[in-house]
């Protein structure tokens, strides 16, 4: 299995490619980051995003792309460019029909360190070792995308059993047709006699 990870941002959108299956050693393809300048206009920041999620796309060609979930923040204007980071990133690859999953920052911890609540410190250096990289990837950003694809590869096979469970049982279960609404009762007719 072959991951993108994004961690969405307008400055810095972390990217990183990891390939491999749960329960085997993992191999990073690729690690670096989209940046844009803080001054420049939206639109031109949002389209620079997508141009370099396009060359990540073009270049390692990923089954699936896992993009953080963004969650709410004490500052607003960040948590606004985060999101729209993050919708760019999803619209690169449902375009291409790549399938897209949201992980949150808990549930990458928690996959990485065993620890919801670790430090980035923490997740680079596990994500270091996991990948057996010399050191941690610079800037943080970058060792978060590889830890959200290093989430997704060993999350995945446990999401599609319970997805595959989930539609099981909804094709075993008995179907119940939807009740008929009841016609009004006729009123009765009086039996009066005919002249």
């Amino acid at each position: 299995m072959r991951v993108l990870g994004v961690d969405p941002g307008l400055t810095r959108c972390g990217v990183g490619v990891v390939e491999g299956v749960a329960g085997r050693p993992l191999t990073m393809l690729g690690v670096g980051v989209v940046r844009t300048p803080a001054d420049a206009d939206l639109g031109h920041r949002l389209v620079a995003v997508e141009q370099g999620l396009e060359q990540w796309l073009d270049e390692h060609r990923p089954e699936f792309v896992a993009v953080e979930r963004v969650f709410s923040q004490h500052n607003v204007r960040t948590v606004m460019g985060t999101a729209q980071a993050s919708a760019v990133a999803i619209l690169c690859a449902s375009r291409r029909g790549i399938p897209v999953a949201l992980h949150t920052p808990s549930e990458v911890k928690a996959a990485v360190t065993g620890s919801g609540r670790a430090e980035k410190a923490q997740v680079g250096a596990m994500v270091t070792r996991l990948l057996r990289l010399d050191a941690p990837p610079k800037p943080a950003d970058a060792a978060d995308a590889l830890a959200l694809a290093i989430c997704h590869i060993w999350r995945a096979p446990a999401q599609n059993r319970l997805q595959q469970a989930v539609a099981a049982h909804a094709a075993r279960a008995p179907r119940t047709p939807p009740a008929t609404p009841r016609a009004p009762a006729a009123p009765h007719a009086s039996k009066g006699r005919t002249a």
